[in-house]
């Protein structure tokens, strides 16, 4: 244990970053506190120092903080369209300014790059049997695809670095690296990982990465960066890649993800988890241990014991000044798989258990319903949720009155104490799924079959098994979301939207489609509608007065922007220039061939 912690915190104390201008820093040799000598001679050397990265929150964020409801809550704090915070998204409205320093690429920025890439400099140098340490290889290249993912979907082009850069390397001075080339070298590292890595299997969690993982990985970044390219040329913005088209990237997406389910399928795991089970989905999100669980694939174990805790349970039991929109909640279908503007079954939206009546229940499992059985605590007494969050304070309010269910563990004793210990989700094979059927729809591919083990295995999963899709006979949906897309394309869209709803996945979803201008430019989220909560029954006076100020459209919809006068007509998102961060201008002082991105 003493080794442990002095390996860790030199590994922390000598990291720097990549392109700092400090001489002083670029000068110094990394880590070299550890004593090289003595340290890279056995396995477990190797092990020890690939541990630190699985506590890296720019690798695997922790989520520890307060007002945190884990990655529950990204959605809202990017500023998407299906779930908002209770001020606006200064980037969506057009208003970030380019920055001299800092900006996502300061020193500590590409710290954790020189520490993975040091690893990669010195592994070689333990000489032991190669199946003993590729594990721990493969581990590097996997946070090492981690973090040119996150630069990628920052910054686009990058300098590309699989070593540690010192003072005189000519990187210092060279251009980015184009944004596909960039994706090529992420794909060559993950095939290395994916080759090195051994598979779970049938067998029992072990915490750290195995193929399975990073075939996930794979297919995430792959899609990513496929459908950017892709749409963004489609529709000629200037962030297309130019001399790519996204076509092998999207090939790779369904390479992965279909190699994930043929070990899925051999194997027994990954799968589904929850099947049939009465609200499995909403219960698949608050366990405290997911080790026996085969849908997720790599999590973050806590421990009130040893002291590693978070405070979700504090956040999830009110509004967290957050909201789910009515984009959100109207993009459910019925349970007759029909949407709400021509399904027979839908019932309106006039109070919450109307919505949800013979819709989808995975709308019933994301919201907090009044209905007697979506219970905010368990102890010490039992209480239910009767109506959203308003008048607390802004940290607290539901900003539209469709308050988070999902998440949410009813344990009001520990939020109140912040000893919240419930697991934290990173990959879960459901996205993986339906990264095969959006792959397989872009390629023109997908079959039947494909839509049943991808798509309606999710439907069924909450017994939403007459609501299946079948792709000869698809429901126009006069409001479908996006322009120009086939119909199989549409409902995939929507049911990744629905599945993946507030894990943090649709800000990069409008942006490498493209789709700010359909879902951004010019709109304002709105959420329910006011007047179900006007005198409602056994209310306290302080909610009752503050529904009475709440803002409300021309239709009576909670308007929660309506007073910004800066998004009066709806968000002022520059298509030409919000999609991607700027290069902070001093370090392009520093090096002029990095140039700026388009816009800036």
């Amino acid at each position: 244990m003493k080794k442990y912690r002095y390996i860790r915190d030199m590994v922390l104390a000598g990291a720097f970053g990549l392109f700092a201008c400090n001489d002083d820093l670029l000068e110094r040799a990394p880590l070299t506190s550890i004593n090289n000598g003595n340290f890279w001679k056995t396995e477990n050397d190797l092990k020890i120092y690939v541990n630190n990265f699985y506590n890296q929150v720019g690798l695997l964020p922790r989520y520890d903080g307060w007002f945190q409801a884990a990655n529950y809550s990204d959605d809202g704090n990017a500023g998407s369209d299906t779930q908002i915070n209770v001020d606006y998204n200064r980037r969506l409205n057009g208003e970030n300014t380019l920055p001299s320093s800092g900006g996502g690429w300061s020193s500590g920025s590409w710290s954790l790059l020189r520490d993975i890439n040091y690893f990669m400099d010195h592994y070689r140098n333990v000489k032991v049997p190669w199946e003993n340490i590729k594990q721990y290889v493969g581990e590097a290249l996997f946070f090492h695809s981690i973090f040119y993912y996150d630069k990628l979907r920052t910054f686009g082009d990058v300098p590309w670095a699989s070593t540690v850069v010192y003072m005189d390397s000519e990187l210092l001075r060279s251009p980015r690296m184009p944004r596909n080339q960039v994706a090529d070298s992420i794909m060559r590292n993950l095939d290395l990982a994916i080759d090195y890595l051994p598979a779970r299997g049938s067998g029992s969690w072990t915490g750290r990465v195995t193929k399975e993982t990073a075939l996930a990985l794979q297919a995430r970044i792959a899609l990513y960066e496929g459908t950017w390219e892709r749409y963004h040329a489609k529709k000629n913005t200037p962030f297309k890649a130019n001399g790519s088209d996204g076509t092998k990237f999207i090939q790779k997406a369904a390479d992965a993800a279909g190699a994930l389910i043929t070990l899925a399928d051999a194997n027994g795991y990954p799968a589904l988890d929850n099947v049939g089970v009465e609200n499995g989905y909403w219960l698949l999100f608050n366990r405290k241990d997911y080790s026996n669980h085969k849908e997720v694939l790599l999590w973050r174990k806590y421990s009130l014991a040893d002291g590693l805790k978070h405070n979700w349970i504090g956040a999830t039991q009110d509004g967290n000044g957050q909201g789910l929109s009515k984009s959100m909640v109207d993009s459910y279908l019925c349970t007759d798989g029909k949407p709400i503007a021509v399904s027979t079954l839908y019932q309106g939206d006039k109070d919450l258990k109307t919505l949800v009546a013979n819709r989808d229940p995975r709308l019933n499992q994301l919201l907090q319903v009044d209905d007697d059985a979506h219970v905010l605590c368990t102890e010490p007494t039992r209480v239910v949720f009767s109506t959203p969050t308003f008048g607390s304070g802004v940290n607290d309010d539901c900003v539209t009155g469709y308050q988070m269910y999902k998440g949410h563990t009813p344990i009001y004793t520990r939020g109140q104490a912040s000893d919240s210990d419930e697991g934290l989700i990173y990959f879960r094979y459901a996205e993986t799924l339906l990264i095969y059927a959006e792959a397989k729809a872009e390629l023109g591919t997908i079959t039947q079959d494909d839509i049943d083990k991808t798509v309606n295995a999710l439907r069924t999963r909450v017994d939403m098994t007459n609501g299946l899709l079948d792709i000869n006979n698809i429901t126009t949906d006069p409001n479908w979301e996006f322009a120009g897309l086939t119909p199989v394309l549409q409902e995939i869209r929507r049911e990744r939207k629905v599945e993946l709803a507030c894990e943090g996945f649709r800000v990069d979803d409008i942006f490498r489609w493209a789709a700010a201008d359909e879902l951004i430019v010019g709109k304002r989220p709105l959420g329910a509608p006011k007047a179900q909560w006007v005198n409602y029954p056994n209310a306290s006076e302080l909610f009752l007065n503050a529904v009475t100020t709440l803002p409300v459209n021309n239709e009576g919809y909670i308007d929660p922007y309506q007073a910004y006068p800066l998004v009066a007509d709806g968000y002022h998102f520059n298509l030409g220039r919000d999609y991607l961060s700027p290069i902070p201008t001093n370090e392009i002082v520093l090096n002029p061939n990095l140039t700026q991105n388009p816009g800036w």
